[in-house]
């Protein structure tokens, strides 16, 4: 079984957190820290990601999905939780919920896709880091998680920094395998399946899931709703109030 780092916080209703492709746990932290007034939070690092195993080979979402699984068996008991899950956190939501519905309350879908229809950039992406390493495409990936007027902030330009330090970090190997992973999803059968409450998070400002994306997922997962946030790729870290109330107003009309 894959070694997953995973932090604890706080006690009430368990919510586990998942974050995006060349981020880790950290992502979370404005987020974390309002839902543990009432919450039991689980945060981890995906594989290949922060302190989790770098797992040699190649990676699917289903082995994002049963990772997941995994980690709410053993630290939920077998309670359902709320899952929340941010671009390739919402890629794992969306192919752990039709495999694992016993196991979820709710499904939160935030700044994700079900399919891309054009693999291109991923490839060319595959191909920087393959050749330059992490580093080459770190300030474009940054560039596009973050709205330049929140960068623009002391709090912003800090957050712009922690996030390119942890890319920067990301095993080169195990980058290029999720990467593959996230560029070959194809979600659009199996949404029609999930029976979990679920949520659609999308960034007004997103560049790198724009809003059709996420308007798909909500027209192929059955009463599936939509929310919005002026935020772009990382919300959850642009917007985390924002992004907390919308979570905490959905598990309220449950």
């Amino acid at each position: 079984m894959t070694r997953l780092n995973v932090v604890r916080e706080g006690q009430g209703p368990i919510v586990v957190l998942s974050h995006a492709l060349g981020c880790d746990l950290h992502m979370w932290d404005g987020v974390a820290a309002l839902l543990a007034r009432a919450h039991t939070v689980l945060r981890y690092d995906h594989r290949n990601h922060g302190q989790s195993e770098v797992v040699p080979g190649p990676v699917s979402m289903r082995m994002l999905a049963e990772d997941a699984a995994a980690l709410i068996e053993r630290e939920a008991g077998g309670q359902p939780v709320h899952f929340v899950g941010l671009s390739m956190g919402g890629m794992t939501a969306q192919a752990l919920a039709p495999a694992h519905p016993a196991l979820l309350k709710s499904v939160v879908i935030a700044n994700s896709s079900a399919h891309y229809p054009d693999q291109a950039p991923w490839r060319a992406r595959v191909q920087t880091v393959q050749a330059q390493g992490v580093a080459a495409i770190a300030p474009g990936a940054v560039s596009r998680w973050l709205t330049p007027a929140y960068v623009a902030t002391t709090e912003g330009a800090a957050a712009a920094r922690r996030l390119h330090d942890t890319l920067v970090r990301t095993d080169a190997a195990g980058y290029i395998a999720s990467c593959d992973a996230v560029a070959a999803i194809d979600f659009r059968e199996t949404n029609a399946r999930i029976v979990t409450p679920t949520l659609v998070i999308a960034g007004r400002q997103d560049e790198a899931t724009p809003l059709s994306m996420s308007e798909a997922m909500v027209a192929g997962i059955p009463n599936a709703r939509l929310a919005t946030i002026d935020a772009a790729h990382l919300s959850a870290v642009e917007q985390p109030e924002e992004f907390t109330r919308l979570l905490i107003d959905f598990w309220r009309a449950l």
